[in-house]
């Protein structure tokens, strides 16, 4: 059995490729001496067995080791026909945490910083008709500062909101066979007034590109362009407009052809604007009720099981009420947001800023190149509403962040996608951002609604956790509370989770409805978050367990989150 055989890239797929997961051979390198030794080129040396996609720490692995690994060797054996040949070959990676290290035949022929975006590798000058092998090497220090790795423990056992370790592959690898003259990326930017999509491409060669809209089979436009190589732009003017909107994706499908090279992919028309403190979406104000996703799964750990289990955590989510997520410090994969997309699904794209020590200035090569890697590479995903690459910036060691690396990323995110906004830091300690939240974890309904009751005329709060010693709110963004909640609760009686843990299941509801009227009643919230989906190990305060059983009937979650809110229009 292969597990995740589906197409890891829906908005940018070919039919002409190969999946590679399955059966790997796997081996740990404890001194990190494998290389040097050359042990790494003899499959003999390898004495375990690994199912990729599959992290070693998890159980579908087949191995569940839990202990650090500093360095690890994956190899395989390939068969190409001669037919496969004829153009390129792109080796292909979802994710590898950390520093991945490609041999072929032999020969290290790339490699790649970033534990949680995608990357390729062209391997045609590496590759031959027959038995070719693939080595990777993952190099992975969790406790190193200069490493972001979210919520993966730096400790052995997992502890308060700290979890499982992820190490290696941990997404679809696969193979694309493509003409020498193809596509190599593509950016979308949609307009609303004028009905249009604008193609921003980078082409292979020469050739014709051409591309072609569709909706619901119906041909929406085309246009076309002859192209020497390099960058090419296009702009397609829609018959018909079919906004995406909250709760009803209505993507278009999308055909780019460039001499030889078909690539079929999606898009959706939208509009993103903040006027008055509030959030538009298509012109129109949409309250977000959100729920804080950390992406965890118990036998996959960063990995969900199946593709169909991607989208049931967002029908998990719809169930309950919500409307999207922040797909909280993590970089979720592709498919994922392609079910985001789907439903009409709004999320905030994230960083896995934790472990990453912010204090100190160098600390800017630990997060801006891999997040630039993430903007570019989710700009498309309509589903996306804004950007937020870090989180609850704390202290280190005593020592604050250092202002200017925040400062730096939110430029360069702006710079790299003016389309949308941008959270600096989620919570603390905003420096420079398009839009100010606050995390709130306050139990008592009374004394949270009196932490907001001057919203709108001050800018000033009611409660120490504003932190306003260190932030100023200047009274005219957009504001939602990012974080509440996290009401524990255990259908095994050891919830850990903020606060006290509510005596009986009607304390439970009539707590969780009182804090969330405060935030809808509030004219002055454009959305709230809260914590969060699923319990996660130890961390018992989600609405479903860890394996995704509802601890409260779905229907009566919904008829709290769900109801209109103060700022929302009709």
């Amino acid at each position: 059995m292969i597990y995740r055989a589906e197409h890891p890239k829906p908005q940018f797929m070919r039919e002409n490729w190969q999946n590679l997961n399955g059966d790997w051979n796997f081996e740990l390198d404890p001194g990190s001496s494998w290389e040097e030794r050359g042990l790494y080129k003899n499959v003999a040396s390898y004495s375990r067995h690994i199912q990729v996609p599959f992290c070693p720490e998890s159980k579908l692995s087949g191995i569940e080791y839990k202990d650090f690994m500093n360095s690890v060797w994956y190899y395989r054996e390939v068969e190409l026909e001669e037919s496969q040949l004829q153009g390129r070959v792109i080796l292909h990676f979802g994710a590898v945490d950390y520093m991945a290290t490609i041999y072929i035949n032999g020969t290290k022929c790339g490699s790649h910083k970033g534990g949680y975006v995608s990357f390729a590798v062209d391997i045609t000058e590496h590759v031959k008709a027959g038995t070719n092998t693939i080595i990777v090497n993952a190099v992975d220090d969790t406790r190193n500062r200069l490493i972001p790795s979210g919520k993966q423990s730096e400790k052995y056992n997992s502890y308060a909101c700290m979890y499982t370790r992820t190490t290696g592959i941990w997404q679809t690898v696969w193979l694309e066979f493509v003409p020498e003259n193809y596509i190599k990326k593509v950016k979308y930017i949609t307009d609303v007034e004028s009905g249009t999509l604008t193609i921003i491409a980078e082409l292979a060669g020469k050739g014709t590109f051409l591309a072609e809209a569709f909706y619901q089979g119906k041909q929406m436009g085309n246009a076309s362009r002859i192209s020497e190589g390099g960058m090419a732009v296009l702009t397609l003017r829609l018959q018909e407009k079919h906004l995406w909107e909250v709760g009803n994706g209505r993507l278009y499908d999308l055909v780019l052809t460039y001499d030889k090279d078909v690539v079929k992919s999606y898009f959706g028309l939208r509009s993103i604007r903040l006027e008055d403190r509030k959030f538009l979406i298509n012109g129109k104000s949409v309250f977000q009720r959100l729920v804080l996703d950390q992406g965890f799964y118990p036998d996959g750990i960063y990995t969900a099981p199946s593709d169909a289990e991607l989208e049931n955590d967002i029908k998990r989510s719809l169930a309950m009420g919500f409307n999207g997520a922040r797909l909280h410090e993590k970089i979720f994969e592709e498919r994922f947001l392609y079910y985001c997309d789907l439903h009409g699904y709004l999320v905030w794209g994230e960083f896995p800023n934790w472990g990453l020590d912010h204090s100190y200035a160098d600390s800017i090569y630990g997060v801006l190149p891999e997040w630039l890697e993430e903007v570019e590479r989710d700009f498309n995903h309509p589903a996306i509403i804004g950007w937020c690459p870090f989180n609850e910036t704390w202290d280190q060691n005593n020592r604050k962040q250092f202002d200017e690396v925040l400062a730096t990323v939110y430029k360069a995110t702006k710079a790299a996608d003016p389309t949308r906004p941008c959270i600096d830091t989620s919570g603390n300690y905003h420096v420079v951002t398009d839009v100010y939240d606050l995390h709130d974890y306050e139990q008592d309904p009374a004394v949270f609604a009196e932490h907001y009751k001057e919203l709108g005329k001050t800018n000033r709060f009611n409660f120490p956790q504003a932190l306003e010693e260190r932030q100023t709110y200047d009274g005219k963004s957009p504001f939602f509370v990012s974080e509440y909640g996290g009401i524990g609760w255990s259908l095994k009686g050891d919830a850990w989770g903020y606060g006290n843990i509510p005596e009986s299941p009607e304390a439970y509801l009539k707590r969780l409805k009182g804090l969330t009227d405060v935030l809808l009643d509030n004219e002055n919230m454009f959305g709230f978050c809260y914590t969060q989906l699923t319990d996660v190990e130890q961390e018992q305060n989600g609405l479903y367990t860890y394996d995704r059983k509802p601890k409260f009937a779905p229907e009566v979650i919904r008829e709290i989150f769900a109801r209109k809110a103060a700022v929302e229009e009709a």
